[in-house]
């Protein structure tokens, strides 16, 4: 049985606009990142994206972000609103499970722990995601959301995943399940 999630933002670019040294800023994107739909392919990532069909990328193809650690990194830096979702280059944005949980990780007695292998339907049928390892956030994170916000995002900036079955997500109402 699933979880009710909401799929609250998606982003696609073409560029890593994450180049040089934050005090210079981003990039500027060729075009508008945001998007209402996305089509993801099985070990390949996300069409249009740039990491799609990137080896090296493989196990980081799609990045996952909780909405909820946007709205903690609000009040720990006293922001009057969480910072828009798109800004930390995240892919899928998600209000409704605690996705950092499900990277790889080292137990408690420092035992390492796999990423675990969960679905996401927007309503057009079940993707399948392998969790790999927590998309730590860097100094970019300072200049593009707010002073501080590197520190205050630490464990929870998100997730890399490699995509196992091909699909299209959307924005809006979905369910989450934990397969493993």
């Amino acid at each position: 049985m699933g979880t009710p999630v909401e799929v609250v933002a998606l982003m696609v670019s073409r560029v890593h606009a994450f180049e040089g040294r934050p005090d210079d800023g981003p990039l500027p994107d060729p075009e508008p990142v945001s998007r209402t739909e996305i089509e993801i392919r099985a070990e390949l990532g996300i069409v249009g994206d740039r990491y799609y069909a990137q080896q090296v990328h493989r196990n980081a193809a799609i990045t996952f972000i909780d909405a909820a650690s946007l709205d903690d990194l609000a009040r720990t830096l006293g922001l009057p609103e969480p910072p828009d979702p798109l800004l930390t280059r995240r892919n899928i944005t998600l209000r409704g499970y605690p996705l950092d949980s499900l990277a790889v990780h080292r137990d408690s007695d420092g035992t390492r722990v796999a990423g675990r292998r969960f679905t996401l339907d927007s309503g057009t049928g079940p993707i399948t995601f392998q969790a790999n390892r927590p998309a730590n956030p860097c100094a970019w994170m300072n200049t593009v959301l707010a002073p501080g916000a590197m520190m205050a995002l630490r464990n929870h900036g998100g997730i890399r995943t490699t995509p196992l079955t091909s699909g299209t997500l959307r924005l809006g109402p979905a369910v989450f399940t934990v397969l493993d």
